[in-house]
Order: structure tokens, then C-alpha cells, then sequence
């Protein structure tokens, strides 16, 4: 499965030269040098890391950070020669997974890429009781039975797994799930979905053991 790496980074030779260094048969790379270039080329590609310089032409990266990490999982390095204790902490606290200042060695960057990398792997594959998810292969398992999931039912419940055992809100799902079209979207559909969901997992979809509604606020994928 190819992972898709998105490096906003307003130096062409410096953003040019990670891509020399982190060359991978693997990873598929897309630049951007400005802020206003980056939320585009999110707004079209779904990644799995963005490594991120923080002092952009357009504005304050710490704000894309927020703006990104606001609308998907995908992990981020932050890039930048802003090393004060102060910095690095900012950058951690408003959603960065890793922070790396200049200059930097290639060989730090591409180990900390790949510890990124193992990370999302690990959230897409879940074994639980009868269960066998595989979200890089779709592969999903009830039992010795393959269950043939929809797209937006996938979506749904790699949230539920990856928040397994506590409450995500009917709103969050929705935005999550629907993206820029959530402000369209009937609260209807996500009932629609769950129930779906819920009659190809379960072995009794009017009392669900594992997809639990949370009445009033949301759903959760139930720790047993």
C-alpha cells in the first residue's frame, strides 16, 4: 500500500533533497511551499504524514497543524529552526507527532519517518475476540467469514476501534466520515450507517455488544 507524504516546506531545495533522502517504492511524495498550496492539496489527497516547516511565506504552520489535525488523523513532523523548549512544546501540544529542528541529519528524519509510518500501521489492523480488521488490505473478518464493508462504513469503524472504549460524538463522525460535505448531511445517514454496521457485525443487531450508543451524545465501540 502506497503511503502518501506530503512536505510543506518553502526551501524547493531543501523539500526536494527529503524526498532524495527518504526515496521509497513505498511512499508516494507531493510538495507544497505555502500554507494556501498545503490546505489544497489536502482538500483533494487523503495522507498518512506531512512534514511540515513552521515559518511559511503565507502564515504560522502551528496554524495549519491546528486546521489539519481539526479534520483527520494524519501524522505530522514538524521542520523547523524554531528550537527554543518553548517551540517544540507549542508544536507537540496544538497536535504534532514529532518535532525536528535545523539543522537536521536526513538518516534522524528517515528513522523518525518510519516510526511514524509503523505507527499508522499498527492503528489499521485490530484483532478482538471474533474479530479481524485489516484497514491497509480491507480485509475484514467475522469469524472464519470475509464481511464486505462500504466505504463510509469502513470509515466508521476504524473511528469506533481507534476510540474504542470511549464516547465519540455524533458531530465529530459525521465530519469525520462525510468530510466538506458534513454540513449537508442528514444525522439520519450516521443512524442509517451504525444500524448497517451493526447488522454485519453483530450477532444480534437490536442488542449490540459491541457498537453501544451513548443516547444523546454518540457512539462507542464497547472494551469487554
Amino acid at each position: 500500500m502506497l503511503q502518501k507524504i506530503l512536505i510543506v516546506e518553502d526551501d524547493a531545495a531543501l523539500c526536494n533533497g527529503i524526498i532524495l533522502a527518504l526515496n521509497n517504492d513505498n511512499y508516494l511524495f507531493m510538495s507544497a511551499h505555502t500554507i494556501a498550496e498545503a490546505e489544497n492539496l489536502c482538500n483533494q489527497n487523503n495522507y498518512q504524514l506531512i512534514i511540515l516547516d513552521i515559518n511559511l511565506p503565507d502564515g504560522n504552520g502551528i496554524d495549519f497543524l491546528k486546521w489539519i489535525k481539526s479534520r483527520s488523523d494524519v501524522k505530522v513532523i514538524l521542520l523547523t529552526a524554531n528550537d527554543m523548549e518553548i517551540d517544540i512544546v507549542t508544536g507537540l501540544e496544538s497536535g504534532a507527532d514529532d518535532y525536528i529542528t535545523k539543522p537536521f541529519s536526513l538518516m534522524i528524519l528517515r528513522a523518525r519517518v518510519n516510526t511514524q509510518l509503523r505507527k499508522i500501521q499498527s492503528q489499521n489492523k485490530f484483532v478482538i475476540d471474533d474479530f479481524s480488521f485489516n484497514f491497509e488490505t480491507m480485509n475484514y473478518k467475522k469469524g472464519n467469514s470475509l464481511v464486505e464493508l462500504s466505504k463510509t462504513e469502513q470509515k466508521l469503524l476504524w473511528l469506533l476501534l481507534n476510540n474504542r472504549g470511549n464516547t465519540v460524538p455524533r458531530q465529530v463522525l459525521i465530519s469525520r466520515i462525510w468530510d466538506d460535505s458534513a454540513e449537508y448531511v442528514d444525522e439520519n445517514s450516521l443512524s442509517v450507517s451504525i444500524k448497517r454496521l451493526r447488522d454485519k457485525l453483530e450477532d444480534n443487531s437490536s442488542k449490540p455488544e459491541y457498537i453501544k450508543t451513548i443516547y444523546g451524545i454518540g457512539y462507542s465501540w464497547a472494551v469487554r
